[in-house]
């Protein structure tokens, strides 16, 4: 534990806040659209599926995230041999994947985009936003919708 370097940042959501640089989600590529941002944090939200990706130096970037499989039963990331070789990953186990969150006006409208998944190496810390193979993935995924399907037995 003492071996942890706490850093403060500035967030947006929660103003400013320490964090473990253990923490810290490197994404050489940047991410969609915020190709010029490489560093980020990756905050808990407490007693919450989400998690938040807050941008290192830009107090006023940050994304909404969740792990598929919290909301869907049949997910399964699709990723290319490229891009699991460009992360460095070997062994499946290393993946560490998340879909970022739209959250409109109505949030129960809120959708995840499973077209365009996080995919973090948990080793390295090194990650890419990437295109999934999965032909049936959309941008905009109804999260709700699919939780209360998984809660009615239909998937």
């Amino acid at each position: 534990m003492e071996d942890r370097l706490l850093v403060t940042i500035q967030t947006k959501s929660f103003g400013e806040m320490e964090v473990s640089e253990k923490q810290k989600i490197s994404f050489p590529e940047g991410i969609l659209g915020f190709e010029f941002i490489k560093e980020y944090y990756l905050l808990d939200m407490d007693d919450s599926p989400f998690y938040c990706l807050q941008a290192a130096e830009e107090r006023h970037i940050a994304f909404i995230l969740i792990q598929p499989d919290f909301f869907m039963d049949d997910y399964k990331l699709m990723i290319s041999e490229g891009d699991l070789s460009a992360l460095g990953i070997k062994d499946p186990d290393e993946i560490l994947d998340f879909a970022i969150v739209t959250i409109p006006e109505r949030t129960e409208d809120m959708t995840a985009n499973l077209q365009g998944p996080v995919v973090i190496n948990r080793s390295t810390l090194e990650a890419r936003q990437i295109i999934s193979l999965h032909e049936s993935y959309t941008v905009r995924h109804p999260i709700l919708a699919a939780l209360q399907a998984r809660e009615s037995g239909g998937g």
